[in-house]
């Protein structure tokens, strides 16, 4: 079992890199959610709500679902983790996509589960090599909407076809934590099947679209009896006041998420528009973020170009740990970033 490997953060010799390695929201957080936060210093000697009651509501409200049905973690991981912990055990099996996030496996292994892959078809998952493999064992089904690291997504039509051919004790997990960067009128973060069903689960983060990475907060909805679960084994504290107060504040501001969700869709049409111009391909994907692809062989390998990057003091990251070697993905950063990197790559092609 290797351990959770972020991304990188640093480079040798260089005082100040910019790091697109990480899907961070490089707008940061709004202002409202930094007054927030000043608040919230008044008050740090006094535990925080444990149930997260101000915070639910306000995410039920945003959304126009049950707040008793919501579930606040520690990040989404927590959130992930805690599921795994509920409904994984020794020989069950957790199925996700051969490209999907990482972490799917640890929570598998962590709980003495087998993890098991489904072939994607290019870089997007396939709802019926999914199906295929499921077996007697699966207990979870993970699927990251869109996912991380390839940026592609599922509409809500095949997300449907998925569900509606699992065996009903098999748990569907739908990750959103890019859901908000999402423009597609064919998507759907998964919302109403969890209302329409008793074993579908979306999870949800603040760490991206609200730049709030660093309080670690995190929230799923799903049926009352799975909420009444993850309440029973989380933690009595689980969410710091800081990240709830934060949280708070950034549900609400609409006007900074919609700002930020026309910054990214801007730059990253952009960014794909010229990267390709240098006869680089790309996978743009529906995030925050895209893939750029390179040849597997000789001096324009992902490899090179990643040297050739950081010497530039630009940090992205490459992706052997999810069987991508010859790709590296790059988050949208501000103008700056997305020009510097346009700027190097343009030289790494003309070498």
């Amino acid at each position: 079992m290797e351990p959770y490997k972020a991304g990188k953060r640093a480079i040798q010799g260089i005082a100040h890199p910019i790091k697109l390695s990480s899907n961070e929201s490089l707008l940061g957080a709004g202002p409202k959610v930094r007054d927030a936060l000043v608040r919230a210093s008044e008050t740090l000697s006094l535990y925080p709500d444990g149930g997260c009651e101000m915070l639910r509501e306000k995410i039920a409200a945003r959304h126009g679902i049950d707040a008793n049905r919501i579930v606040c973690g520690n990040g989404s991981f927590e959130l992930l983790s805690l599921l795994g912990l509920a409904y994984l055990d020794e020989g069950s099996e957790a199925l996700y996509s051969e490209h999907g996030f990482s972490f799917y496996k640890l929570v598998a292994q962590t709980n003495g589960a087998v993890p098991v892959s489904a072939p994607d078809i290019g870089m997007k998952a396939d709802v019926d090599a999914i199906l295929e493999w499921v077996s007697p064992k699966t207990r979870i089904v993970f699927l990251a909407n869109p996912n991380n690291p390839t940026g592609t997504y599922l509409t809500n039509k095949e997300v449907k076809k998925l569900h509606a051919n699992l065996p009903p004790d098999v748990l569907l997990v739908l990750d959103g934590a890019y859901a908000e960067y999402v423009c597609r009128d064919d998507y759907e973060a998964g919302i109403d099947l969890v209302d329409a069903s008793q074993n579908v689960v979306m999870t949800r983060t603040f760490s991206k679209i609200y730049g709030l990475a660093s309080l670690r907060l995190g929230w799923c909805y799903g049926p009352a009896h799975i909420a009444d679960v993850l309440n029973r084994i989380r933690g009595p504290f689980n969410v710091s006041a800081a990240a709830q107060a934060a949280g708070i504040a950034a549900i609400t501001d609409t006007s900074f998420e919609k700002m930020v969700v026309e910054h990214n869709e801007k730059w990253r049409i952009w960014l794909n528009r010229e990267i390709t111009s240098l006869g680089l391909k790309t996978t743009e994907g529906a995030a925050s973020f895209l893939v750029i692809h390179f040849d597997k062989k000789g001096q324009k390998t992902a490899a090179e170009a990643d040297r050739f990057l950081q010497s530039k003091g630009l940090i992205l990251r490459r992706l052997q740990a999810y069987k991508l070697p010859h790709c590296i993905r790059m988050t949208v950063g501000l103008e700056d970033a997305n020009r510097a990197v346009v700027a190097a790559l343009k030289e790494f092609m003309s070498r």
